[in-house]
C-alpha cells in the first residue's frame, strides 16, 4: 500500500479533537506527543520498501536447494 498523506491528516485532526476539553496543559502536551508518534509510527509502517532489481547476490548449496545474501548495499524507496 502506498502512503496516504490524508490517513495521516485524519489521524493529527482526530488528536487534536480528543484534546480539545484536555483542560491540564501538561497532560494535553503529553497525551498529544503519544498519540502523534503513534499515528505517525501507524503511517510509515503502511508504506511499502522497494529495492531496484540488480542487487548483487552471493548463493550457497545446490541448483534443488540455494540460500544467500546480497553482497552490497542498496538504497530503497518508500512509496
Amino acid at each position: 500500500m502506498a502512503l496516504a498523506k490524508e490517513s495521516l491528516q485524519a489521524d493529527i485532526e482526530n488528536i487534536l479533537e480528543q484534546l480539545k476539553t484536555e483542560e491540564n496543559q501538561s497532560v494535553a502536551i503529553k497525551k498529544f506527543a503519544l498519540l502523534l508518534a503513534t499515528a505517525i509510527d501507524k503511517y510509515v509502517k503502511t508504506g511499502i520498501v522497494t529495492i531496484p532489481a540488480g542487487v548483487p547476490v552471493a548463493t550457497t548449496g545446490t541448483a534443488a536447494a540455494q540460500a544467500g545474501a546480497t553482497t552490497s548495499a542498496a538504497t530503497g524507496a518508500i512509496s
